[in-house]
């Protein structure tokens, strides 16, 4: 997640949670945006976070890992309410039929309804699209 425009950036799907998983997404998030330098990565402090392979991951993309305090339930608020919203809106009213089907799922909502058409208060009342188009594009 971007933290000024709220844009979900980056992600992958899969049946587990792996070190694969979480460096596809960064891929995946680094590919598309094309960011300038300086960029932080804040994750918490799960092992896969901390493996030396993702350091050298973020360090192949020359970005800052920033970690949460232990125990800091405040730290990834943004992205814990982001999954709050993607259940509430996307998963726990819906019975998928299998992986591939959920995970076409989930890519709608995100690509067509969160970042597209979702507005958020806390970036004046704007879709996290619309958000980043207002900074992008004044660059």
């Amino acid at each position: 997640m971007d933290l000024h425009s709220k844009k979900i950036v980056g992600y992958s799907f899969s049946c587990t949670m792996t070190i694969e998983l979480i460096k596809r997404a960064l891929e995946n998030a680094y590919c598309i945006q094309k960011p300038d330098e300086g960029l932080i990565f804040h994750s918490d402090l799960g092992t896969r976070y901390t493996s030396d392979e993702f350091a050298k991951t973020i360090e192949r993309f020359n970005m800052t890992h920033s970690f949460s305090y232990k125990g800091s339930l405040c730290d990834n608020a943004c992205i814990e309410s982001f999954h709050a919203i993607l259940k509430k809106e996307g998963v726990n009213y819906v019975r998928y039929l299998d992986y591939k089907s959920a995970k076409l799922a989930l890519f709608k909502y995100i690509e067509g309804s969160y970042n597209l058409k979702r507005i958020h208060s806390g970036i004046g009342y704007k879709t996290p699209q619309k958000m980043e188009d207002s900074y992008t594009c004044a660059a």
